[in-house]
C-alpha cells in the first residue's frame, strides 16, 4: 500500500485502496506522504482517528524519523473566541451558579492556553450551554477586523498549518472549510485550510454522507433564534438597541414562530413534497417572514457609524432571505427539500447510516436539553458526485481513498459513483488476520423474516442462545432504535450478564464500562457500527439484527432511489445493497481487531441465505467460517 500511495503522489493520480483492519494502514500513507516534500491534508472520519494519527502514528514516526511538522485541527466551534470572553466578563449574561462558576474556569483557563480547544476543559460538562456563547465559529467572526485577530487560536491554528507538512483534520473540517471557499466565490482569505498538494481521505466510505450535509442548506428556527440572541446581546453591549430595532427583533421573532407552525406536521425527518401547495396557501406569512429579515437588516444597516459586528449580522440575515427563498420556490431537479423537527416531544429517528446534521446545527445547542422543539427546513443535494468531481477531484493533483470497507463484490464501481472520481488507480489489500479460524459467521436458517411481527420474539430467544455460548462479552447491534429497546427489554431478568444499553450514558463512557465490566453486553444502534475499538476476549461475538438497509421512505434515501430508477438504473442493485454491504462489513469488523481476537458473530437475517443479493454480501465479507448450526457455534467455543 505504502508503495502505490507513493507512486500516486509521484505521478499525481488518484488511488482507490481498501486495506482490511489490522494491516496498518495509516503508517502506509503516512511514511510516503513525508517523503513526498508535499504539503498533506489527511481528512479522517472522526476526531478518534485524528488524535490516533497526532498522539500515537505521529510521534511513533518521530522517533524514527526526527522532528515531523505536523498539525491537528478541529472544528472553529472547537476552540476559544478571546473577544467573547472578554465581552461576557464586561456584561455577563449567564444563568445559575454552575455557569457562573464554568465561566470564571474558562477566563482562567484562557490565560494560560496555548491551542483554546475544548477538549482541553476536561471539568466543563459536554452539555454545557455556556460553550456556545464562547465559541469561534465562523457565524460571528470578524476576521481580520477583530481586535483579537493577532491572538486568536483560529488564527493561530492556520498559522500552524501553513507552517506544517501534514495536515490533520476530519471530513466536517474539510467539508465545511471547502464549502466556505465555494460561497465565497475564491476570497483569499476564506476558510482555514492552506492550499495542499495532496490529500488522504481515510475512512472515505463515509465522504458522500458528510459532503451531501455541507453542501446542502439548512433554515431552523434554531438559527433564527440565535441571530436574534445575537443580535440583542450586541446592541445591548454597544448601547445601540434603539425602540426601531426592538420592534424589528420582535417582529422577525414573532413571523418566525408563526411561519415555522404552519409548516407540515410529521414527525423526524419528513419529505417536504408539497412546497408549491404550501406556498399558495401560506404565501402572505412567508413574505411576512422574508420582510422581517429584510427590516432587521435595514436598522441595522441605519446605524451609523456601526461596529463591526453589526456588519456580520446584517450577513446572516441576507444569507437567511436567500437561503429560505432557495428552499421555498427552487425546483433545481438534483435537490431534495425535507423538514425535521428536534427536541420537544419528538424523538429523532436513528438510521444505521446516520445523515449527518447540516453545518450549521452541528454546533449547535441540542435542543432535546431544552426541552424545545426547533423545526429545521433542509436541502440536500440527491447526486454529489458531480459537485465532487468538481471541486474536490479535478481540483487535487492526488486524492488517496482508503478504509477498510469500500469494495463490494471486489469492485470499486459504488464508490466511484457515488463520488464522481474517475482515473483512479485501484487496490484491495485483504487483511492478514486468520477468519477462518479467528472467526465465525453463524446464519440461523430458521429464524422468521426480520419484517414479520414475530421476529422480536424469536430473536431475542437465540441472542440469549447465543450471549450463553460466548458468556457474555457482545455488542448487539441493532437498524433501529425500537428494535434495540424491544429486544433489550425481552431479555432484562433472562440474562444473567450485565447489560448496557445505548443512550443511557455517553457513548465513550459506555464503551469504557464495557471494557472493564466482565461478561458485559452492549446493545447499541449506529453510532456503534463503526469506529469502535475492543480488543481481547472482552469482546468475543457481535451479533446484527438484520441486513442494514438504509430507511427508503427516509427523504434523502427515497430521493436517491428515485433519482437512479428515473434514470434507467436499478436503485435497489447499484445504491440499496452496496450501501448495506458496506455498513455491514463495518459492523462485523467491530470483532476481529488483532491476531489474537477470536469469536463469533451471527446475523440473524436469513435472507442473505434466501435472496439472491444475498451473494453480493457474503461475496464483500472476509472468508469467515461460516454455519447454520448453533452446534458448530458452541464446539467453536469450547
Amino acid at each position: 500500500m505504502a508503495q502505490a500511495v507513493e507512486q500516486a503522489l509521484a505521478e499525481k493520480r488518484h488511488l482507490i485502496v481498501e486495506a482490511g483492519t489490522g494491516t496498518g494502514k495509516t503508517l502506509a500513507y503516512l511514511v510516503p506522504v513525508l517523503s513526498s516534500g508535499k504539503r498533506v491534508i489527511i481528512s479522517t472520519g472522526t476526531k478518534n482517528l485524528q488524535e490516533q494519527l497526532y498522539y500515537k502514528d505521529i510521534p511513533f514516526l518521530q522517533k524514527v524519523l526526527g522532528e515531523l511538522h505536523v498539525c491537528y485541527m478541529k472544528g472553529r466551534n472547537n476552540y476559544l473566541c478571546r473577544k467573547k470572553v472578554y465581552e461576557l466578563a464586561e456584561q455577563p449574561i449567564l444563568h445559575g451558579l454552575e455557569e457562573i462558576d464554568h465561566f470564571r474556569a474558562i477566563v482562567e483557563w484562557e490565560k494560560t492556553t496555548e491551542n483554546g480547544d475544548r477538549a482541553e476543559l476536561a471539568a466543563l460538562p459536554e452539555s454545557s450551554l455556556l460553550w456556545d456563547k464562547l465559541d469561534a465559529r465562523a457565524e460571528t467572526c470578524t476576521g481580520q477586523k477583530c481586535q483579537h485577530f493577532d491572538r486568536c487560536f483560529i488564527t493561530e491554528m492556520h498559522r500552524r498549518a501553513m507552517e506544517s507538512d501534514i495536515i490533520i483534520v476530519n471530513h466536517h473540517l474539510f467539508f465545511a472549510d471547502l464549502a466556505i471557499k465555494r460561497a465565497s466565490d475564491g476570497a483569499p482569505d476564506a476558510g482555514i485550510l492552506p492550499e495542499c498538494g495532496a490529500v488522504i481521505f481515510d475512512e472515505a466510505h463515509e465522504l458522500e454522507e458528510v459532503a451531501s450535509s455541507y453542501f446542502g442548506i439548512s433554515v431552523s428556527t434554531l438559527r433564527i433564534e440565535e441571530l436574534l440572541r445575537d443580535t440583542e446581546a450586541i446592541l445591548q453591549r454597544e448601547k445601540l438597541l434603539s425602540a426601531l430595532l426592538q420592534t424589528a427583533i420582535r417582529s422577525l421573532r414573532e413571523r418566525s414562530q408563526f411561519f415555522f407552525s404552519l409548516l407540515p406536521a410529521g414527525d423526524g425527518r419528513f419529505a417536504f413534497d408539497n412546497r408549491r401547495e404550501f406556498l399558495e396557501e401560506n404565501g402572505d406569512e412567508f413574505l411576512g417572514l422574508m420582510a422581517a429579515l429584510s427590516r432587521l437588516a435595514a436598522e441595522l444597516e441605519a446605524l451609523n457609524p456601526k461596529p463591526e459586528d453589526i456588519f456580520n449580522l446584517i450577513r446572516r440575515a441576507g444569507e437567511l432571505r436567500v437561503q429560505l427563498s432557495f428552499i421555498l420556490e427552487s425546483q433545481d431537479r438534483n435537490t431534495v427539500f425535507w423538514i425535521e423537527r428536534r427536541g420537544g416531544m419528538t424523538r429523532r429517528r436513528e438510521r444505521t447510516k446516520d445523515v449527518l446534521e447540516p453545518a450549521e446545527t452541528v454546533r449547535s445547542v441540542s435542543p432535546a436539553r431544552s426541552g424545545v422543539q426547533h423545526v429545521f427546513l433542509t436541502a440536500t443535494p440527491i447526486d454529489v458526485s458531480q459537485i465532487l468531481q468538481q471541486t474536490v477531484f479535478e481540483q487535487l493533483e492526488t486524492a488517496v481513498l482508503t478504509s477498510a470497507t469500500l469494495a463490494v463484490g471486489n469492485g470499486y464501481d459504488y464508490i466511484r459513483s457515488r463520488l464522481g472520481i474517475e482515473h483512479a488507480r485501484e487496490l484491495v489489500i485483504p487483511s492478514h488476520f486468520d477468519y477462518e479460524n479467528q472467526a465465525i459467521l453463524y446464519i440461523p436458517p430458521d429464524l422468521p423474516d426480520p419484517r414479520m411481527p414475530d421476529f422480536p420474539r424469536k430473536a431475542a430467544e437465540r441472542i440469549r442462545k447465543l450471549l450463553e455460548i460466548t458468556e457474555g462479552r457482545a455488542f448487539v447491534l441493532f437498524t433501529s432504535y425500537a428494535q434495540m429497546r424491544e429486544i433489550h427489554d425481552r431479555l432484562l431478568g433472562e440474562l444473567e450478564y450485565p447489560m448496557l444499553l445505548q443512550g443511557t450514558a455517553p457513548k465513550m463512557a459506555l464503551l469504557e464500562e464495557f471494557r472493564i465490566t466482565p461478561n458485559a453486553v452492549l446493545f447499541a444502534t449506529a453510532s456503534f457500527w463503526q469506529g469502535v475499538d475492543v480488543q481481547g476476549e472482552q469482546l468475543s461475538c457481535v451479533i446484527i439484527d438484520r441486513l442494514p438497509f438504509a430507511v427508503p421512505n427516509d427523504p434523502v434515501v427515497a430521493a436517491r432511489i428515485k433519482a437512479i430508477d428515473e434514470e434507467g438504473g436499478n436503485a435497489f442493485f447499484e445504491y440499496q445493497v452496496p450501501a448495506a454491504v458496506i455498513t455491514l462489513k463495518q459492523g462485523f469488523g467491530r470483532l476481529i481487531r488483532s491476531l489474537h481476537d477470536r469469536g463469533v458473530l451471527a446475523l440473524l437475517d436469513n435472507r442473505i441465505l434466501k435472496k439472491q443479493y444475498g451473494r453480493v454480501f457474503l461475496s464483500s465479507l472476509p472468508p469467515y467460517r461460516r454455519t447454520t448450526q448453533l452446534s458448530e457455534v458452541e464446539t467453536f467455543f469450547s
